[in-house]
């Protein structure tokens, strides 16, 4: 039982003096200590940090500043290049337009040429059919009025029979010319 009482008053007397003590950190006797390790401690980050990982995130960051750089020159470059593309692309079509027109324009032309030719051929034709029509409607004509005259004439001869009278062909001839010309 010495050892369970020995034990017992030896966690007492530690929670006594704890008790005593207070928190650590705020003991004025440790503070040189936590001061100089305080100081170590920030020395070391400093020099982990300046030698090793801000060497490391600086070249990491240059490296994207590069690359940022050179993706907005390309971009650069390549927005010059379309630009040049569109105005060639705009100038080729605006030479097509005007050869299309051009072509348009020598189409029209030889489609005028070659009607102004086939209107004079038609109307010279037309012109020739219409003599020749001119000329038979007068051999037409005439035909029909020496036929007109000469059954005139003949039917003038039997009425002039039929009613009694004498047939003179010369005075019956002359009878029908007179009355034919108006």
């Amino acid at each position: 039982m010495t050892t369970t009482t020995t034990t017992t008053e030896a966690a007492a007397e530690v929670a006594h003096e704890t008790a005593k003590a207070g928190m650590p950190q705020l003991d004025f006797s440790t503070f040189p200590n936590q001061i100089f390790w305080l100081v170590v401690t920030l020395l070391v980050i400093y020099f982990v940090l300046s030698r090793i990982a801000l060497p490391r995130i600086g070249g990491v960051l240059a490296q994207r500043a590069g690359a940022i750089t050179s993706d907005l020159s390309a971009a650069e470059e390549l927005k010059q290049k379309a630009i040049a593309a569109e105005k060639a692309y705009n100038d080729a079509l605006v030479k097509a337009r005007a050869e299309a027109a051009k072509i348009v324009a020598e189409a029209k032309t030889g489609i005028q040429q070659d009607l102004a030719v086939a209107t004079a051929k038609a109307d010279a034709e037309i012109a020739a059919k219409s003599a020749e029509s001119e000329k038979a409607i007068s051999e037409i004509r005439a035909g029909a009025v020496e036929a007109v005259k000469e059954v005139a004439q003949n039917t003038a001869k039997e009425l002039v029979a039929a009613l009694g009278g004498s047939d003179d062909a010369k005075a019956v001839a002359a009878a029908v010319s007179a009355r034919l010309k108006g």
